[in-house]
């Protein structure tokens, strides 16, 4: 044995060595360019259309386009940050089978990624030196178990010194030197290659795991990689610079081989199928190719720093970082430059600045933006917003949604602006406040108002340094990072907290079942169902075979009784969660046990297999027959919603026109939700318009057409709706009321819904029953989220709304007669019409009723505090009336009268105070059921005689209450209980009174 693969290692040796002869020698016949003639040459769409020509014409490579910056079903990442991010599928082994991905073999592309937030964040370094970015274009090209690592090398070393004329002697590689902890041998293979090309020895490195070992994650596909490191000063040996964070030693291509898995143990297993994956950034190649050391002064950036300089008052760029930038002018410049950039580029995508996730990080790169842009540019309000056609034209040759987005964008971008320039004012009211209230002596700043600034109000971290080093104050920097770790612990147990997760299938027990020919699950079935004779829904039964079982991360032959485990099976009517609809319930029944029943606790899809989560009843084994009970009820009410969904899509493009975009939907057996973009809140008419237009086709009982057809002729359908997905090839289109095959022809004029959806849906529309939109707003700016319900939940949501009209008709009549009430009967009136606006906003009613009342209902409250108000001064002025009769020209004035408001008592105050001027005045009321004392008082302007505030708070004080006011007005309460005269608290009140009056004579 040991010979015969003593002679198999001699055989690849004398393989690869042919190869590599091979591909050398052709690479030595190629002529290269003079590097100073490439600079001239080299625009930037120039580099990108060469490398993508390269890899297409060269080598055969498929073209992907980019995938959108906003991740595809994948919630460990914020935003794509490496051009893996849309093959990760691939690389898991779990791609769709009839999609155009599971085909992949030699890919090439140039994919946008953002790089702020999460594990890879570059926000607060962009700015401060001159080649981080926020967003930035990855180049790479791709190898699905097709070519490996000869081939990789051989293809980047002649694409960099042959077509883009690159000097080799400014070139060094490296390699990974192995590890000992993890078993790793040294890639002496990779190696060999350099060498083999005619790399001198000398620029040939090796470095371990932090530098030359790529890992997806915690787990998952890993591997050695070799870099390509550029030197910008050359004429020399920089061998020493590499990967020392030397400026003029900078990597600008990883090539990754993905040979091994990181298991969830920490160990690594061989993959089943080796990849090749580089990535090479765009802004670093270009630098070096325009002859340039900083990626601000390619073509890039210089026109959009160009177009900031004619906007702004500051001096135009001049490339300055650290101490020689005065006032930060040029950090400015860039972070203002690199932010449009990802700003542009994401609301493209879909991505709008908000409160979560990846929306609150775009907020903060706005507001940062913008924070340089006004305060250190000095460039009037709208700057950022204007820069938008000039990023289009930087990018939109390569990414045509930048032209076809930039009205929405640049919309968004002021709107957003309005917003942060008043956040900005409360901001500062606020730090004003807080360093009020500190001691004088203290430089630090409470960590948890800062935390506040920047999470609520979007402050960026460096904007409220610098207001607080204009106090002379600063930031407690560990409590910050405490409160920082706190947030994102919540974060990740928020989105980890899903018990309902089946355990997914790993790339080598997927890699297995493909070994074994176990054959993908037919979920055809999942569509298995008609009309019967009473219109009713008849579900087809379903037998199936147990393939297999999947339990603790690997492949079994049973499960025991309890055991949490994966099922699948060779076919299956239950329907996986994908599409934005939610996976079907119900059980197993295992033959000979008819009366055990194996619940489903989810279904999802993993690389063309459907895996059921069960916890097993008895034992189940491969092999086993059983028969799969579906939840009739879920699934007809997630059909239901699913097509009503559809109905909502093509009733809001139908009257707000093409500019409304899908961004996301869900639906469930209850309820649907549907978020879509839009300029702003939908007004009553067009909620009412949208509900009509919706509950018009199901009272026609349209009938809903599916047909599977090829993905090339469903793209010729003209009102097709599409969202961002990677289709399965056929594609299952969905029309509403008009056959797919008349879609199809295009001379048709007749408007349909119709969309790509593997969901499941009705035959007919009139199932759906009713329509109601019960809830409507705006997620964040530009971005609207409808939830809808459907059939007897509508119905009962309109009967609410019916029920609560009459209530507000009576409440109505009761406002306007309220003049003629008591004080406390007008209050009682005001708080039903309180309760009732809590039941308006939080009961499930049609919106654009909601929205009525709620208008209507604020008025109301308006009147019915203002009735108040008039009893109260009316009641007042009788009351301090019956005073000055008792309290006449008295210097003092202290009595108690009879009223359960504080708000009359003030006002009894004032009313007396006004008839003298010069008196003190405290007036109280005792509230003999609770036992407290209600207190109010006012002292002439400008009196010597102390303050109001000091009076209510020494008597409140006495009562073991509290006080607050001005030094003219204050108000406090007390308990009185346990006193046994309460004349003792107007003793007092006097007595304090008269000593300040005796004090300032």
């Amino acid at each position: 044995m040991a010979a015969r693969m003593g002679l198999v290692k001699q055989l690849h040796c004398v393989l690869l060595k042919t190869k590599l002869s091979a591909l050398s020698a052709g690479i030595r016949r190629c002529s290269v360019l003079s590097y100073s003639e490439s600079h001239k040459e080299f625009t930037s769409k120039i580099v990108r259309r060469k490398f993508i020509d390269f890899f297409k014409e060269g080598y055969e490579h498929q073209v992907v386009p980019s995938s959108p910056v906003r991740p595809r079903g994948d919630p460990s990442l914020l935003f794509v940050n490496a051009g893996m991010n849309q093959f990760k599928p691939i690389l898991l082994g779990c791609p769709d089978p009839r999609s155009d991905m599971a085909s992949y073999r030699r890919v090439v592309n140039s994919q946008k990624c953002v790089r702020a937030g999460g594990k890879h964040n570059d926000l607060e370094d962009v700015g401060k030196d001159v080649y981080h970015h926020t967003f930035f274009e990855m180049l790479g090209n791709w190898s699905f178990g097709d070519y490996f690592k000869v081939e990789a090398c051989a293809m980047a070393w002649r694409l960099l010194t042959q077509e883009y004329g690159i000097p080799v002697d400014r070139l060094y590689v490296s390699y990974f030197s192995g590890d000992t902890a993890n078993g790793l041998p040294a890639d002496e293979e990779t190696r060999q290659v350099w060498l083999s090309m005619g790399v001198r020895p000398d620029h040939v490195l090796p470095f371990g795991m932090k530098d030359n070992f790529w890992e997806m994650g915690e787990t998952g596909p890993c591997g050695p990689c070799t870099e390509i490191h550029y030197d910008h000063v050359g004429n020399r040996n920089a061998a020493s610079l590499v990967n020392a964070d030397s400026p003029d030693v900078v990597e600008i291509w990883n090539l990754v081989f993905m040979q091994y898995n990181r298991e969830v143990n920490g160990s690594l297993r061989p993959l089943p199928q080796c990849s090749v994956d580089t990535g090479m950034g765009l802004e670093r190649l270009v630098t070096v190719l325009q002859g340039k050391r900083s990626n601000y002064d390619t073509d890039l950036f210089t026109p959009l720093l160009s177009a900031i300089h004619q906007c702004s008052k500051a001096p135009a760029y001049q490339g300055r970082t650290g101490e020689a930038d005065v006032d930060q002018v040029d950090m400015a410049y860039r972070v203002v430059a690199d932010h449009i950039r990802t700003l542009s580029v994401c609301i493209a995508d879909g991505v709008y600045p908000g409160m979560t996730g990846a929306e609150l990080v775009l907020r903060r790169i706005l507001r940062r933006a913008m924070r340089f842009s006004t305060e250190v540019l000095q460039a009037p309000e709208g700057t950022l917003a204007s820069l938008v056609p000039t990023v289009a034209h930087i990018l939109g040759d390569a990414y045509p949604e930048l032209h076809t987005e930039s009205e929405r964008i640049m919309d968004l971008i002021n709107q957003n602006e309005v917003q942060f320039l008043s956040s900005l004012k409360q901001g500062r009211r606020v730090i004003d406040r807080t360093l009020s209230n500190m001691d004088k002596n203290s430089a630090v700043f409470p960590a948890s108002v800062a935390w506040s600034l920047y999470r609520n109000l979007g402050f960026p971290l460096d904007l409220i340094d610098l207001m607080l080093e204009e106090k002379g104050k600063v930031v407690d920097k560990k409590e910050m990072a405490v409160l920082e770790d706190e947030y994102e612990k919540l974060r990740l147990q928020s989105e980890e907290d899903d018990g309902d997760r089946v355990d997914q299938l790993d790339l080598h027990s997927l890699a297995e079942l493909q070994s074994r020919g176990v054959p993908h699950t037919d979920d055809s079935q999942k569509y298995s169902y008609s009309l019967g004779s009473t219109g009713q829904y008849v579900f087809q039964p379903c037998r199936a075979s147990v393939l297999a079982l999947y339990s603790d991360g690997s492949l079994v032959s049973e499960v025991s009784e309890g055991q949490c485990c994966g099922v699948i099976l060779d076919q299956t009517s239950f329907y996986a969660e994908q599409g934005g609809q939610a996976h079907d319930q119900g059980y197993f029944t295992k033959d000979g046990l008819q009366d055990v029943l194996f619940p489903v606790k989810s279904v999802r899809l993993a690389g063309g297999y459907v895996v059921h989560q069960v916890t097993a009843a008895e034992t189940l084994r491969t092999g086993d027959q059983v028969q799969l009970h579906l939840d009739e009820t879920n699934r007809l009410g997630c059909m239901v919603k699913h097509t009503a969904t559809h109905l909502l899509n093509f009733a809001l493009r139908e009257l707000l026109g093409p500019s409304v975009s899908q961004r996301g939907s869900h639906c469930t057996a209850n309820r649907l939700r549907f978020d879509f973009s839009v300029k702003g809140s939908l007004s009553v008419s067009e909620l009412q318009q949208v509900e009509e237009l919706i509950q018009n086709i199901i009272r026609q009982n349209a009938e809903v057409y599916i047909e599977e057809i090829p993905l090339s002729k469903a793209k010729h359908i003209t009102s097709l709706r599409t969202i961002d997905e990677v289709y399965p090839d056929p594609v299952r289109v969905v029309s509403v009321a008009v056959p797919v095959s008349d879609l199809l022809n295009s001379n048709t004029t007749e408007q349909a819904s119709v969309e790509l959806c593997c969901g499941t849906h009705l035959l007919r529309t009139g199932a759906i029953g009713d329509f109601v939109i019960v809830s409507e707003r705006q997620m964040v700016k530009g971005i609207s989220r409808i939830l809808a319900v459907t059939g007897d939940e509508a119905k009962k949501a309109r009967e609410t709304g019916q029920a609560m009209q009459e209530e507000l008709e009576s409440l109505a009549v009761q406002v306007v007669a309220a003049s003629s009430l008591s004080i406390p009967a007008a209050q009682r009136l005001s708080k039903e019409v309180g309760l009732l606006m809590n039941a308006v906003d939080i009961t499930p009613i049609p919106q654009w009723q909601r929205r009525e009342f709620q208008n209507r209902l604020k008025g109301m409250q308006k009147t019915s505090n203002t009735t108040i108000r008039k009893l109260e001064i009316k009641e007042a002025a009788l009351k301090a009336k019956e005073l000055l009769v008792n309290h006449s020209n008295k210097p003092v004035v202290v009595d108690f009268i009879h009223t359960d408001s504080i708000s009359v008592l003030m006002k009894t105050v004032l009313q007396l105070s006004k008839s003298t001027p010069d008196s003190m005045v405290m007036l109280f009321s005792h509230l003999q059921l609770s036992g407290k004392v209600l207190c109010a008082c006012q002292v002439p302007k400008g009196s010597a005689s102390d303050s109001a505030l000091k009076w209510a708070h020494y008597v409140c004080a006495r009562l073991g209450g509290n006080a607050d006011g001005s030094t003219d007005v204050a108000k406090g309460v007390g308990n009185a209980a346990s006193l046994t005269d309460i004349t003792d608290i107007l003793h007092w009140a006097e007595e304090f009174a008269r000593n300040k009056i005796q004090k300032s004579l």
